[in-house]
């Protein structure tokens, strides 16, 4: 189902596009930017960050070398279906029992894959950064007829590869149990939260996390959706040899001092995909990539997209 957006036509970085996909009771909320004939690619985000977190202006480049953009929230967090009624895990339970998370993975792959029906995409060029390319790995291997090419970025192929140090978790668990009362309460976590786990030695705007953090704030604020996502990350297998068996142009982009998942992690990633390529992004961290790498990105997702195309192997 698709509505023309209030925004469409107005400026090059708005959505033209806004709409609703199903995927049995979930709905996913996305938007989509630029025509509807470019070369489809789909956006997918992290843990509790919602689809407003890939910038406008991001999507805009894609849209200038020829993409038609949608980005959208997952489940449990801004405009999707938040799964209130599976309550609020637990850190502990999630490490001593990650198979009672309320979904998986893999439904969240479905979800994705309900936003191409839901464009009439057959196929499409997937994106995902950190859990967004873990899901987009998921939709890699258990849907392989609709991703034209994978994008995986700051993700790991095995939850035990490259994982978080205690220290850092325990920093950012405390971060994130942060009580927010306002949309500038929000803004200011936002700030705090990738000065720990970004990347503070590159061009981290922090004028705009504090919009977008009180924009997110305004959305939906869920603490427990966000738990649920952690829920389905740690609940993750390894996905190694499924990916190993994926005939596939895949990209993979990692920074050298990503704080969360090492680089270890993208290295794995790599290895583990046949054909694939590794960008290590040098004092790039993890979770939102600064205006500054853009161009790295954006070219090696371009090239990508053209290797796709023709069947070239580089």
């Amino acid at each position: 189902m698709l509505n023309r957006s209030d925004h469409a036509g107005i400026a090059a970085q708005q959505p033209t596009y806004e709409g609703i996909a199903q995927n049995g009771d979930i709905r996913i909320a996305f938007q989509r930017f630029g025509p509807a004939g470019g070369k489809p690619l789909l956006l997918l985000n992290g843990v509790g960050m919602q689809m407003i977190m890939w910038r406008e202006e991001f999507c805009a480049a894609l849209v200038d070398r020829g993409f038609t953009v949608v980005r959208f929230d997952q489940r449990d967090v801004g405009e999707s279906t938040h799964l209130h009624a599976a309550g609020r895990p637990s850190i502990l339970r999630m490490l001593l029992r990650p198979s009672t998370a309320p979904y998986t993975l893999r439904d969240m792959a479905a979800d994705a894959a309900s936003v191409l029906d839901a464009l009439d995409w057959p196929q499409a060029h997937i994106v995902g950064i950190s859990m967004g390319g873990m899901v987009a790995q998921e939709l890699a291997i258990h849907h392989r007829d609709r991703v034209q090419s994978l994008t995986s970025i700051a993700a790991t192929a095995s939850p035990r590869i490259g994982r978080i140090s205690v220290k850092t978790a325990r920093r950012l668990n405390k971060l994130q149990d942060r009580k927010l009362a306002t949309g500038e309460d929000a803004g200011q976590l936002m700030v705090d939260l990738f000065a720990l786990m970004g990347s503070p030695d590159l061009d981290m705007d922090e004028q705009w996390l504090r919009a977008a953090g009180a924009r997110a704030f305004g959305r939906a604020y869920d603490v427990p959706g966000r738990l649920r996502q952690e829920a389905a990350l740690m609940a993750g297998k390894d996905r190694r040899a499924a990916l190993g068996a994926l005939d596939l142009p895949t990209l993979v982009v990692h920074g050298d001092v990503d704080p969360i998942w090492a680089l270890a992690a993208g290295e794995a990633t790599a290895a583990a995909i046949p054909g694939s390529q590794l960008i290590t992004v040098p004092r790039l961290g993890h979770g939102l990539l600064p205006e500054s790498v853009w161009p790295t990105v954006l070219d090696g997702i371009d090239r990508l997209a053209t290797r796709a195309q023709t069947g070239a192997r580089e």
